[in-house]
């Protein structure tokens, strides 16, 4: 088995490659193109078009092109996967999804309001201390 040299031995310029190779973009930063997006969810262009026509996805638009985020690109292969593997059809998809969408943003807003209880709590708790 081969041994990964340590940082310090790499030269400088293997370490700034390795540095670049690392960055990840932001979430919700549009940076991908059609074209690679379709490729990284392994369908057509068209059928990404499609889907954004039938409101399953909605990328970013720069200088009239598409531009598709790490989050796209999760939510097309959620879709994909449900049509492929599980054989879901488009109604079916738009409605998981909405569902799904609905069960994240009501997950945040148990976490935030979960968070402010607890505030409230220690603060009532010091004054009860006190």
């Amino acid at each position: 088995m081969m041994r990964r040299p340590s940082e310090s031995i790499l030269p400088f310029w293997e370490r700034i490659e390795q540095e670049e190779m690392e960055i990840i973009p932001d979430d919700d930063e549009p940076c991908y193109l059609i074209s690679v997006a379709a490729q990284m969810v392994a369908v057509h262009p068209q059928t990404l078009r499609r889907y954004e026509e039938w409101g399953l996805v909605k990328p970013a638009r720069v200088s009239g092109k598409r531009l598709y985020s790490p989050r796209d690109i999760r939510r097309l292969r959620k879709i994909v996967r449900l049509m492929d593997d599980l054989g879901v059809n488009l109604a079916g998809v738009e409605i998981i999804l909405r569902l799904t969408d609905r069960l994240e943003q009501l997950q945040a807003e148990m976490e935030q309001m979960q968070a402010e209880f607890e505030l409230e709590l220690a603060r009532l708790r010091r004054l009860a201390g006190s």
